[in-house]
């Protein structure tokens, strides 16, 4: 199966042409040596810009419309679209493809932060659908086909249903059946299916967007599909989406310097995951299968399996996801991580209050899942001697507060600083958040409660990611500006 991209780019530069273009660097003569060395000419070669012969992503009309068909044939879409801005820059583009301002979109709360963004730049205002919480696990798993029902039954008029599939976790809903009942009411369906490109190319996966139906997937193929950072495609259906319309907006959002390594990989990745994906996914199912097993048998680990499923909101598993429980170690997610970072240069997703998580991809073999077993069993062992008492956490998230304001007209509103401490009652006009995964605890338009407030404390005492304010201390915050009436 060709690559016509990655043909294109890595042809042209094999002629050696005279390049009296930007790049500045011209191959990388004009930049600092010792970062030349390290990358490697090939790939400073082929970091090119849009000339003729090369196609232009804004207007793709030869290897990159060629490349961009071979994807989209590869994803069971009507049309691909190529994003340089990540899968950030493909939301973007979905919401503002189908909301104007004034517009509803209903979206669950563990979105992440780009969709947020998103609708603040598309004026559109959010109706929120609670997501099922994890009792044991403390993590928000998807939404279940009752509440879209609820949802487009009491807001028929909304012009997007936004679906997270899988989510960061790994769970996934009936997206089928979602999709069924959202195109009943006309409504289309936009994934976010940043953490799935793998599960269209395995039977054994949960379904994918395009292959459940749904109308637009902002997909990441640089985080499981095996192209660079930043690179990510946008999967079209043609029915209820303008593709024109959607051509124009991600050209909107995307830079007119597009980066060709990354335009090359997304076409390599397209290529292996089309020809090998089956293969290559049953090998990584199955050492992610061998990995999960042998965590189990760690006193005080609980990694996750398919027993998770069973009800509406966990409809399907990714088994590459390893969701793992660290709370009967009596530690936090956040000390595990960093006890596996310090003393065994193990790197893992993310943690929070309760779990790591730890992803098994096309990339890994037994010698990297042999050193995680060994450690957490260390880590085990050393939890099992100490004479710190065992304490159940009190796993939990915060109720979805109040929005008094549109995002949009909070995020522009006339604003002004106060403490944190004294903010209960008043509206937020900034972000904030856990990230990773970038899922919102405040968003502008909302009303601060305590409990609020006491979540954000408990992860900062934890030590776990929150951010957004541009207080960093978290002292103080930025809210609606009080106008009281002249005495």
């Amino acid at each position: 199966m060709s690559t016509p991209l990655f043909d294109g780019v890595r042809k042209h530069a094999e002629k050696q042409p005279v390049q009296f273009h930007i790049p500045g660097h011209k191959k990388g003569s004009g930049m600092d040596p010792e970062f030349r060395n390290y990358i490697g000419e090939n790939a400073l070669a082929i970091d090119l810009i849009n000339i003729a012969p090369l196609d232009d992503l804004h207007h793709p009309h030869g290897i990159i419309k060629e490349a961009q068909e071979l994807a989209a044939e590869a994803f069971g879409a009507d049309y691909t679209f190529f994003s340089v801005q990540g899968t950030s820059g493909a939301i973007m583009t979905m919401i503002m493809s189908v909301c104007s301002p004034g517009d509803k979109i209903i979206v669950p709360r563990n979105v992440h932060k780009s969709i947020m963004s998103a609708i603040i730049f598309s004026g559109a205002n959010p109706i929120f659908i609670h997501p099922e919480i994890d009792p044991n696990l403390g993590i928000s798993h998807g939404i279940t086909t009752d509440s879209v029902e609820k949802a487009l039954e009491t807001h028929p008029d909304a012009k997007g249903l936004l679906v997270i599939n899988p989510t960061y976790f790994g769970i996934s809903g009936n997206l089928q059946k979602i999709v069924e009942i959202a195109h009943r009411y006309e409504v289309p369906v936009l994934v976010d299916e940043a953490h799935g490109v793998h599960i269209h190319f395995h039977d054994e996966l949960p379904l994918s967007a395009m292959q459940a139906g749904a109308d637009m997937a902002a997909t990441s193929v640089h985080k499981l599909g095996g192209s660079m950072t930043q690179s990510s495609i946008l999967n079209v259906k043609k029915g209820m989406v303008s593709p024109q319309r959607v051509q124009s907006i991600i050209s909107m959002l995307t830079t007119t310097s597009t980066s060709y390594l990354l335009l090359a990989s997304l076409d390599t990745a397209r290529r292996r995951l089309a020809t090998e994906g089956q293969q290559l996914l049953t090998n990584t199912i199955q050492l992610a299968e061998q990995t999960r097993k042998q965590l189990n048998d760690i006193p005080g680990i609980y990694c996750v399996g398919r027993e998770i499923l069973g009800d509406k909101a966990t409809y399907d598993f990714d088994p590459t996801k390893l969701i793992i429980s660290v709370k009967d170690l009596s530690m936090t997610g956040s000390e595990v991580e960093n006890l596996l970072r310090e003393r065994y240069n193990i790197e893992v997703e993310l943690s929070d209050l309760y779990n790591i998580l730890c992803i098994i991809s096309l990339g890994d073999t037994k010698t990297e899942t042999k050193k995680l077993v060994d450690a957490l069993t260390q880590l085990s062992l050393e939890s099992r001697d100490t004479s710190k008492p065992k304490h159940e956490m009190n796993v939990y998230v915060p109720r979805i507060p109040t929005l008094a304001l549109s995002p949009r007209d909070a995020f522009y509103a006339s604003t002004e600083v106060i403490l944190l401490s004294q903010s209960v009652g008043r509206i937020i006009a900034e972000f904030i958040m856990v990230y990773p995964p970038g899922i919102p605890i405040l968003i502008p338009g909302e009303i601060i409660t305590q409990e609020n407030l006491d979540y954000i404390e408990e992860n900062i005492k934890e030590g776990l990611p929150v951010q957004g304010p541009e207080d960093e201390t978290f002292q103080t915050i930025r809210v609606i500006k009080e106008f009281k009436a002249i005495k």
